[in-house]
């Protein structure tokens, strides 16, 4: 529904006069006396109210929202309503020391949780992946900018530093806010304008990264420069030596203590808000480390949010929910706060505008030059370099922290810093024009054409989807093959998995984790050799044991609260005499209402369960479920030697509706197979496909299998409605008469019965 704006703005309007008059009259009958809250919630309230208003605004017309928030601060301070209404304005936001510490206090908690934010937002996979391109024109970014900052400290005039003789801190300020690219307004806009995954716009959010790491970690030793005031040698050493050990074990232990601190909230606390408390903690104590070894804390945020954003366990609720409590309250309040310590009234002395100017001309000049010379040097075209250039020029909410910081600290004058935000503003809003423009004549090469398909593939798909999965196991060969299959599975993308044992020796099974004939060591083996497989997507695989203690279908049923994409089962009896499916099978399918998996070892895996299957056969016939079937089959088959095996079956038992002639359309047929065939292709996975129409779809599956001599079939299946577990009696006849092991995928979806 459109905003009827006409009648919106009155109401704004008159919530502002409101508050205004409210708070002025109560500001003025509490002179000189302490703290008002009541003046706190007017200044958040007018801070998120006009900052987030703005910043509507700002997205409608194609620029990123925190400009509207900065502005919305510049509004609300000295350089339009002090300038017009200076009572009210001081009223509002007045000087005194104990007022201005409550709303200080929620803007630098806010830096915090920016910066957090940030890190959550930081994709060191896509750092790794670019590699040596993103490092080249982020060293040549920053340093050519950062030496023109320099320089452009060592000359400005006493009149802009508040202590003169300080002038290499300030230098060194100026420097990294002119040298550093803000990487959430440079990923925002790219993602924006769908150029996330295009190979410039990869290397421009890398090159971000990599600014944005580089600029807290120099942010962080001219923190613990200035506030010792004088440059000692063995104070900066020791601030360098804590933070490169800060970082060596962040990325090494605290990446597993993050990922297992993270899953045990998940797991074992019942709010709802227990992971978000716990991601909150772990903010605050790793910037608490960093203060303690003399560099800033927001170092320590910065890396918390990297560390959390690669924890696999992160669900897109919680990120989300954490997402939007930054953004709709602490954002607009610490942008709004930089706008209202901002003057731009000062731009009216002719000295100040100029120099302002020549900021914003060397700041543009030294980072656009820096990047373009960079990726130049890191093998980019022209075209390329200059739509990375023009992207890197970005800097909006990283100069404004970083100058926050330097005016918080007595580093940066008023003036000086007023001018940094102009300068922050200036290259923001020209961002995103110059960007579509040079995206707008790049040619999309052969190569990046076939990786967007198959990510735009995957963003639709299962397998790319899963994020946790559940094994459940006895202690039978049925097990062992069906926790190797897990293992395949989770390997390529570093999914954690938890092994929970059902059998008589559940106990027992749980304390041989270690050992190499365990369930874990196939997981964990299958696992390895998916991942070496895939070496840019894989990862180190997280196995968690858990032995049942209670009955099978209520140890199902607890586990599956804590949140997992699929449940796998690998246990020795899976059908009974009559074709149906044991008793134990139905318990632990009972519990679990998501997409599930049986495996039946036949063959060779009854002797070598954890071999690699051959042999893969996929049926298809257009439906959801053999499509599921085929994405699982397809992300089996990667290490398979032989190619994919993939047969189109008729799902109809109709024989009037079979075709009664080979020359009749075979169309819908052949465009599912190729369809299928493209999918495994994305991949690099070799297929062989065959048409089976004329035959019963149980009766075509089991003569393929035969014909082809497959090891493995994959069988998209669909749970039918019933008191016992039921896939119908195509899946029923496979299982039971099949000589390959069979492995039966359904999406959890409960069809009625027709």
């Amino acid at each position: 529904m459109a905003i009827r704006w006409g009648r919106l703005l009155p109401m704004v309007g008159a919530v502002l006069a409101l508050l205004l008059m409210t708070s002025v009259a109560d500001a003025e009958g509490d002179k000189g006396a302490k703290p008002s809250e009541f003046i706190l919630l007017v200044q958040i309230a007018l801070l998120i109210l006009v900052g987030r208003g703005l910043g509507e605004i700002m997205q409608r017309i194609g620029q990123p929202s925190v400009i509207g928030e900065l502005l919305g601060g510049l509004l609300l301070g000295p350089s339009l309503f002090g300038w017009v209404w200076p009572s009210a304005q001081s009223a509002i936001f007045p000087h005194s020391a104990e007022q201005k510490a409550l709303i200080d206090g929620i803007a630098q908690f806010g830096i915090l949780l920016l910066l957090l934010l940030t890190g959550m937002e930081t994709d060191l996979k896509l750092v790794r992946k670019v590699g040596r391109a993103a490092v080249t024109i982020s060293i040549a970014g920053i340093v050519v900018p950062f030496v023109c900052g320099f320089a452009l400290g060592h000359v400005l005039p006493d009149s802009l530093l508040p202590h003169p003789e300080a002038r290499l801190v300030a230098s060194l300020f100026l420097g990294t806010a002119l040298s550093i690219s803000s990487v959430k307004i440079v990923a925002v806009v790219v993602r924006e304008m769908n150029f996330m995954r295009r190979n410039v716009g990869q290397i421009i959010v890398a090159t971000a990264i990599i600014d944005d790491t580089i600029g807290w970690i120099i942010i962080a030793m001219i923190f613990s420069l200035a506030s010792r005031g004088t440059l000692d040698l063995a104070s900066v050493a020791q601030a360098l030596l804590g933070t490169l050990a800060f970082l060596a074990i962040s990325f090494t232990i605290g990446r597993r203590l993050v990922f297992r601190l993270i899953r045990w909230a998940n797991d074992h606390l019942a709010s709802s808000a227990a992971v978000i408390t716990v991601i909150l903690l772990l903010m605050s104590v790793m910037a608490m480390i960093t203060h303690l070894i003399g560099v800033h804390t927001v170092l320590g945020a910065f890396i918390a949010g990297v560390l959390v954003g690669e924890s696999p366990i992160l669900t897109r609720q919680i990120d989300e929910r954490l997402r939007g409590l930054i953004s709709s309250l602490f954002m607009p309040v610490f942008f709004g706060l930089a706008g209202l310590s901002a003057d731009l009234t000062v731009l009216r002395d002719p000295n100040l505008l100029m120099l302002t100017g020549a900021l914003v001309l060397i700041a543009s000049i030294g980072k656009f030059g820096g990047a373009f010379v960079g990726g130049a040097l890191g093998g980019l075209t022209r075209q390329e370099s200059y739509a990375l250039a023009s992207g890197m020029n970005a800097r909006g909410s990283t100069e404004v922290i970083i100058a926050t910081i330097g005016l918080s600290m007595g580093v940066l004058s008023p003036n000086m810093f007023s001018m940094i935000v102009t300068m922050a503003i200036l290259t923001t809003m020209a961002m995103p024009p110059m960007l579509r423009a040079a995206l707008a004549r790049l040619p999309l090469g052969e190569e990046e054409k076939d990786r967007l398909e198959r990510e735009e593939y995957e963003q639709k798909g299962f397998v790319a989807n899963l994020e946790r999965l559940l094994l459940a196991v006895d202690e039978s060969t049925n097990a062992t093959f069906a926790a190797h299959l897990a293992g395949l599975l989770a390997g390529g993308r570093g999914l954690p998995i938890t092994v929970l044992h059902v059998g008589a020796e559940a106990e027992a099974q749980q304390k041989k984790r270690a050992e190499d004939e365990s369930h874990e060591a196939a997981v964990t083996e299958a696992a390895r050799a998916s991942a070496e497989a895939e070496p840019d997507r894989g990862g180190n695989v997280e196995v968690t044991t858990r032995a049942r203690d209670k009955d099978i279908a209520e140890t199902i049923t607890e586990e599956a609260r804590k949140g997992f994409d699929l449940l796998i089962v690998g246990v020795e009896a899976v059908i009974d005499g009559d074709g149906g499916f044991t008793q134990e099978i139905d318990d632990l399918s009972s519990g679990f209402t998501g997409p599930l998996a049986i495996a039946l070892a036949k063959g060779p895996h009854l002797k070598q369960p954890t071999s690699t299957a051959r042999k893969i056969l996929v049926p298809v016939s257009g439906s959801t479920v053999s499509r599921r079937g085929a994405e699982v089959a397809i992300a089996l088959a990667r290490l398979s030697a032989q190619p994919l095996q993939i047969v189109y079956v008729s799902t109809t038992r109709d024989k009037g509706a079979r075709r009664s002639s080979p020359s009749m359309s075979l169309a819908r047929e052949e465009a599912i197979l190729k369809d299928t065939a493209a999918a495994a292709a994305r991949y690099d996975v070799e297929v062989r496909t065959r048409l089976r129409v004329n035959t019963a779809p149980e009766v075509a599956i089991l003569q393929e299998i035969a014909a082809v001599s497959a090891d493995l079939v994959v069988l998209g299946v669909d749970r039918i409605q019933g008191d016992e577990l039921n896939f119908g009696s195509v899946a029923a006849a496979v299982l039971s008469k099949s000589k390959a092991s069979v492995l039966l995928v359904s999406d959890g979806e409960v069809r009625p019965k027709t």
